[in-house]
């Protein structure tokens, strides 16, 4: 109980510390500095970010009262931060997701993966490598790792007791903590930071990122870090990879809905791969918010053969993660803040120390940091805080912002140490299995291998 108490103190005493000096700053510059009332606001932010001192969502509010008053930004451009079509993009996606989830396509999906493959180890393993990889390409991370752990769970207090305590238990709640992460950094729509990432350069650099742009990068190297972290569980189970254990999974038929929440999914992923063909073809130009959108809406006009309601209702988004809305508007909010007064150029003259650099050598720093420092900080908060700064250095490396930008945002989603890094991390960490170590050992290796080869794939996919 004490613990809870002072940990509970320590985070009110930081957080009204931070508000303090937010305050002080604004006295003593008598709000005629925007520079310095600009750090002060993305500071307090970042630091209510990184130690979740509060509601994460919370600080992502703050740029809606004290921006224009504090004369940070304008009322049109702080409109169009928390308005700005990715946000959009996502709703969109949420609605699919939140359809997939209702009708239970991700649970077919799933078992079908892991009827396919086999129930041995290693197939078990790769079955719940591949299904979790690939529900997390298109539904929330977290929504992946809730949905696959108690399938996992069951799996393993289907052992015998005395196997329950072998490496397997361990590296099948590892596949789909990690798996749940390198997935959704397959699509645009499969993280935030990708979206925010791509909504960041559209503000800041008017380049336009769209999901085929981010997919013929994305899906590869993940892929590659997906394969990699199967092989080396492989390594990791030893002997233990082949031993064979069988289980009688039931397998339902397929619904009437969930073939139709399919077929609109597959229309909206067709729409969106091959937009630049099809407006090539009719000259009709959309947006990828816009197929987004037109596939949500389907889902709450066509009716459900079991009732005469139609496949989703508005009922249905309670469950939807709204926050996360509000985090990207903060997030535009916020960089576009720095980068009006001044400080993404200030932090952009100490990275030229890293000019004479390679541009292997400054990929490879990006993706360290990147990986490093989101497993104490929020992929999301990592790439709202960067993007633009990497952005504004890669244009004085005369490159275009995204040759760095993508490959910092991919690093944002490889938090495999610490239960802290990602959700999934925790919500597997949650069943009591996994201690702290082993998760920091192992998952420390699959950094580094993420490391090499976001860099090193990137650099020959994109650059070369």
């Amino acid at each position: 109980m004490m613990d809870i108490i002072s940990k509970f103190n320590w985070k009110v005493y930081l957080f009204a510390m931070s508000v303090f000096a937010f305050i002080t700053v604004l006295l003593l510059t008598g709000n005629n500095s925007p520079f310095w009332s600009a750090s002060a606001l993305g500071a307090l932010m970042i630091i209510c970010w990184v130690f979740e001192l509060i509601p994460i969502y919370i600080p992502a509010l703050f740029p809606l009262i004290f921006a224009v008053p504090l004369k940070l930004i304008t009322p049109i451009e702080l409109a169009s931060s928390y308005g700005n079509s990715n946000v959009f993009l996502f709703f969109g996606g949420f609605l699919l997701a939140l359809a997939l989830e209702k009708w239970l396509v991700h649970e077919q999906i799933a078992l079908s993966i892991i009827h396919i493959l086999g129930s041995s180890v290693e197939r078990i393993l790769l079955g719940f490598a591949a299904s979790t990889y690939l529900l997390s390409m298109w539904i929330s991370n977290t929504a992946t790792a809730l949905m696959m752990l108690p399938m996992a769970l069951a799996v393993i207090h289907a052992l015998p007791k005395t196997e329950q305590k072998q490496k397997f238990p361990l590296l099948l709640l590892l596949t789909i903590a990690y798996s749940s992460s390198i997935g959704g950094m397959a699509t645009l729509v499969g993280s935030p930071p990708n979206t925010q990432m791509a909504a960041l350069l559209d503000k800041n650099f008017d380049i336009s990122i769209t999901f085929w742009d981010w997919f013929k990068v994305g899906f590869p190297i993940s892929l590659c870090i997906s394969i990699g972290m199967y092989f080396l569980f492989l390594v990791l189970l030893g002997k233990e990879r082949k031993e064979k254990h069988h289980f009688d999974i039931p397998k339902n038929p397929w619904t009437k809905e969930q073939f139709k929440v399919l077929a609109i999914f597959g229309i909206v992923i067709f729409l969106w791969i091959f937009r630049g063909l099809i407006v090539d073809l009719t000259g009709f130009k959309y947006g990828d918010e816009g197929v987004s959108l037109i596939g949500a809406i389907a889902l709450f006009l066509i009716p459900s053969n079991r009732t005469s309601k139609p496949l989703l209702e508005w009922k249905d988004t309670e469950k939807l993660p709204w926050g996360i809305l509000l985090l990207f508007g903060g997030g535009l909010a916020l960089a576009t803040i720095f980068e009006k007064n001044g400080i993404v150029e200030s932090i952009n003259q100490v990275l030229q120390n890293y000019t004479s650099y390679s541009l292997i050598a400054v990929l490879f720093i990006v993706v360290f940091i990147g990986i490093f420092v989101t497993e104490i900080m929020s992929n999301l908060a990592l790439v709202t805080f960067m993007v633009p700064i990497v952005g504004s250095f890669a244009i004085t490396l005369g490159l275009s912002p995204q040759v760095l930008c993508i490959p910092l945002t991919l690093a944002a989603s490889c938090a495999f140490m610490l239960p802290v890094g990602t959700p999934p991390n925790a919500i597997v960490f949650s069943s009591g299995i996994i201690k702290i170590h082993q998760m920091a050992k192992i998952g420390f290796i699959l950094n580094i291998i993420s490391i090499i080869i976001i860099t090193f794939l990137y650099y020959f996919i994109d650059i070369l």
